[in-house]
């Protein structure tokens, strides 16, 4: 792997500690992280009371860059993950939805809560 690949992937890994802590500080709990499936992967996988979500986690050097990163192309691949996974993460009863974590050096996290629903 080059070095710039290395360094996306460290900030990236970063982000999602970042991401995992902001919302551990909003009252949910990390289920699971960076689970790949055959089909896409998910970042964060939390939950809240009945509600989990299946996080897609973006860090760029802004938050605006972050955002434009949020492509309904990568969403459709986090989608069918969560489809492929909410059989293991939720039980009857449960609310599911995708949500994402914008994360930028300097600014606090921004999560974005039903995010497949805007598309």
């Amino acid at each position: 792997m080059n070095r710039q690949r290395q360094a996306a992937e460290a900030r990236g890994r970063q982000g999602e500690r970042i991401a995992a802590w902001w919302l551990r500080l909003k009252g949910w709990r990390i289920l699971d992280k960076r689970v790949r499936t055959g089909v896409g992967e998910i970042d964060l996988v939390a939950r809240k009371g009945n509600l989990v979500a299946f996080v897609e986690v973006k860090t760029r050097p802004t938050l605006e860059e972050a955002h434009a990163f949020l492509e309904p192309r990568s969403l459709q691949r986090v989608v069918a993950a969560a489809e492929v996974l909410a059989p293991t993460y939720t039980a009857m009863g449960h609310d599911v939805r995708i949500d994402a974590v914008l994360c930028a050096p300097g600014h606090r996290p921004r999560h974005l809560e039903n995010i497949w629903q805007g598309w």
